[in-house]
């Protein structure tokens, strides 16, 4: 799928000053917010980057600072660990 986005020149400007390849920073920045609302999963974002092996999109990932949201389970499940790795 080919996507087309209208870019105001004084934004696309901007970008340009930052980056290089405007599409592709659209593209990674897309793909980290994916990831981090859990939308794409982590095999999805490297297919979506043509990435070559799960390390490497790990280590985007992890360039990104893009870590899945904790579910409300997974926080639950933190809080009850803490409470009982205390020491009194």
């Amino acid at each position: 799928m080919t996507l087309t986005l209208n870019i105001p020149d004084p934004v696309l400007r901007r970008l340009q000053s930052l980056c290089t390849d405007v599409p592709r920073a659209v593209l990674e920045g897309f793909a980290v917010e994916s990831y981090r609302t859990g939308t794409l999963s982590c095999a999805e974002i490297g297919d979506l980057l043509g990435h070559t092996s799960s390390w490497d999109t790990q280590a985007f990932l992890a360039e990104h600072h893009a870590w899945p949201a904790p579910t409300l389970e997974e926080v639950t499940s933190d809080i009850a660990s803490l409470h009982n790795t205390r020491v009194p």
